[in-house]
């Protein structure tokens, strides 16, 4: 009797397993969107650090990432389940976080970039000032984009048992903490490689191996600046799109658009649905960068010393 209900319990749990697995596969295609702009935003943030610090900086900033997340996972269940109606405020005011943050690095690029270039003339203690600023807007910017693919997550299994939420939430926190920094890692330190190969490829005679290696030193200056386009415009995206799908007015407004260009278009059907695709993506950024303005131009007025905070 006692064998039979240990069994019983066992596929029990492998069914739980097989079930939370499908789920987990099911939540983390609904989040690759924000995971791939969260990937560009993250990169962008740990860039102008010194070469001998950027691992350990990606390092602090996967650890903040990990706490955001411990924090978010029970909060967003228990939201969910006492007072679900909390949860979309929260996500709004993350967007519009999001969009300051996109609209502070516009618009404030010029400061930005000249503490960047003049890294170099800082003393010891300056440095480590900067690298501690950095690490905590990537991680303040982080507990946005965690939050966005927790509620997103739940979203997904909000119909499922409250340990199969729990399990999915956690699988999605590790997987994109995991997938995001590594990747981020492996970015910042794509030069280093590139001249391991070059020497490499020198000491062994190898000219494939040598042109592989300039390839990489040479390219990695110019993805690192496109990561900060990209990571840049991904604030104003997610942003913008937290608060066009959280005001039924302006999702319907940005619909009606999207199919009014899509009916002035020649019967091309891939004209039309690449103008369905890049439509939304337009108008919410558009929205992100406006509302970034906004609040930009407000926000240093209402709090004077927020530049200092932020940066």
């Amino acid at each position: 009797m006692a064998a039979g209900s240990l069994l019983a319990l066992f596929d029990d749990i492998a069914a739980l397993l097989d079930d939370v697995a499908l789920m987990t596969k099911t939540a983390a295609s609904k989040t690759a969107g924000v995971l791939g702009d969260d990937l560009a935003v993250n990169a962008e943030q740990v860039t102008g650090m010194r070469a001998d610090r950027e691992l350990p900086v990606v390092w602090a900033v996967a650890k903040g990432s990990l706490i955001n997340k411990a924090i978010i996972v029970p909060i967003a269940l228990l939201l969910s389940f006492f007072l679900p109606q909390a949860i979309l405020p929260i996500l709004m005011l993350g967007g519009l976080f999001l969009c300051f943050e996109g609209a502070e690095k516009v618009f404030a690029k010029h400061s930005i970039k000249k503490g960047i270039e003049h890294l170099a003339s800082l003393s010891a203690q300056e440095i480590m000032q900067y690298e501690k600023n950095k690490i905590k807007g990537a991680i303040r910017t982080d507990f946005v984009l965690s939050i966005e693919i927790i509620v997103i997550t739940l979203g997904t299994v909000a119909q499922e048992s409250i340990q199969a939420q729990f399990m999915v939430l956690v699988l999605i926190a590790l997987v994109a903490t995991i997938g995001v920094y590594g990747i981020v890692a492996l970015i910042v330190k794509l030069d280093d490689a590139g001249l391991y190969l070059f020497k490499q490829g020198q000491q062994y005679s190898k000219l494939w191996l040598q042109k592989l290696g300039a390839l990489l030193l040479n390219s990695a200056p110019y993805l690192m600046k496109l990561l900060t386009v990209v990571g840049t415009v991904a604030m104003f995206l997610v942003g913008g799109g937290i608060l066009s799908h959280s005001i039924h007015a302006i999702a319907d407004f940005f619909t009606h658009i999207t199919v009014f260009i899509s009916q002035q278009l020649p019967d091309i059907a891939w004209l039309i649905a690449l103008s369905n695709g890049l439509m939304p993506l337009i108008l919410n950024g558009i929205l992100g960068l406006i509302a970034g303005a906004i609040l930009f131009a407000i926000i240093p007025k209402v709090i004077p010393n927020i530049k200092n905070n932020i940066k």
